[in-house]
């Protein structure tokens, strides 16, 4: 795999030498930048702790080298100017699986994304089935782009359920169930690339601190709402694992003592009211072919009731779980991702309302409510982030 920058990554042979410590510095800077994305030289000396003054120093070495690239904009209302690592041809990829669909995306080294491709899959495939279909899209992507396989440093893949860590395996509570055992290994095997995997709502809230706008926010809780409804923790700037990796797992929160059986084994967990499988299956006619998430929003948009009423009722299920974790954790922000990110006000107000009347006030009033602005491939793209994070990529 080449190598982002030889002219910045290679160390130093004198350690105590001011060489050495400009390098080290480089270093940092170039770590701060594959770990956050596009950063403005101001945030850079935040993440770094060093002086704006060696930050701007150090920014115009490296873009006279060819290793970083710099635009203008504006942060706080205020001229800034924004640092990327420059593209040198290497590209990351990143997978989202879901229970009907594929998406497949290459970014560069400095967060731009370079190609994408959405695949549905029908329900209930096997997961070997759409690894396979996304090896067969990766190859296509990278043909149609150009791209060279030896520049490929990696592959990261969101599952739509909990993985332990410890084993690299997707256990039990997977809206996925033929995904249930699948490991690490298998993966690789199949994409033939080095594959690192996460679940998918922890992707999605690494991509609204790297990829979104979210760059800054020390602590927010990404919920994505589909098929399953799932949590991604940012906790003091870090994804939280938990002790086994199995975090987030809102779904599985009881909102209803005498509700229906959730395929985790409980009863009236908040998928089974707040799905949007649940949400087609209300809003399908009988007989008739299932409609997609698509036309919940195409529905709600146009002012249909019973959709609006529909997505009502699971906006404020899904507010009064998250008061919950905002009264434990106390976010600066929630981002709700998925499908339905296209509804804006439309499915946050309710949302909100269970948030404020369920969380404790001062709790309630501090804790912003947004949509993500990444719309439904916020999980890929932290996949691909994910592998951009990576110890090891800097000297693949």
């Amino acid at each position: 795999m080449p190598a982002p920058s030889p002219s910045v990554f290679r160390g130093a042979s004198n350690p105590g030498s001011q060489t050495a410590l400009r390098e080290l510095n480089q270093q940092r800077l170039v770590d701060a930048l594959l770990a956050s994305g596009p950063l403005t030289q101001a945030e850079l000396a935040r993440q770094t702790g060093l002086s704006t003054a060696t930050v701007s120093n150090i920014v115009k070495t490296m873009s006279i080298a060819g290793a970083v690239e710099t635009e203008p904009t504006t942060s706080s209302g205020r001229r800034a100017l924004l640092v990327r690592l420059s593209n040198n041809g290497a590209v990351a990829v990143g997978i989202d699986f879901g229970r009907r669909h594929l998406r497949v995306v290459l970014t560069t080294l400095g967060y731009d994304l370079v190609a994408e491709e959405f695949v549905e899959l029908p329900i209930g495939h096997r997961a070997v089935d759409g690894i396979d279909k996304a090896a067969a899209v990766l190859n296509h992507l990278l043909e149609q782009s150009g791209v060279k396989p030896t520049s490929v440093l990696g592959i990261g893949v969101g599952i739509p359920g909990p993985i332990d860590q410890r084993t690299g395996t997707v256990v039990q509570g997977a809206i996925l169930p033929e995904w249930v055992g699948i490991h690490l290994q298998d993966l690789e095997e199949r994409l033939h690339f080095p594959v690192v995997f996460d679940n998918d709502a922890n992707l999605g809230a690494l991509a609204e601190v790297t990829w979104g706008p979210h760059s800054t926010v020390e602590n927010l809780v990404f919920i994505k709402i589909g098929s399953g409804i799932g949590a991604g923790l940012v906790l003091n700037g870090r994804v939280f694992y938990g002790s086994v990796g199995v975090t987030g797992e809102i779904g599985h929160e009881t909102v209803t003592d005498h509700g229906i059986v959730c395929h985790c084994g409980n009863r009236g967990c908040l998928e089974t009211v707040a799905s949007t499988s649940v949400m087609i299956d209300l809003l399908t006619p009988r007989g008739a072919k299932p409609i997609g998430t698509s036309d919940i929003v195409r529905k709600a948009l146009a002012g249909d009731s019973a959709t609006l009423r529909v997505l009502d009722d699971a906006g404020v299920a899904i507010g009064r779980a998250l008061a919950s974790v905002a009264n434990l954790i106390n976010p600066e922000v929630v981002v709700v991702g998925g499908p339905l990110a296209g509804l804006g006000d439309i499915l946050l107000q309710p949302i909100e309302r269970g948030l404020v009347r369920h969380a404790v006030p001062t709790v309630g009033g501090a804790t912003a409510l947004v949509m993500s602005s990444l719309g439904d491939r916020a999980e890929a793209l932290g996949a691909a982030a994910l592998v951009l994070q990576q110890p090891g990529v800097r000297n693949s």
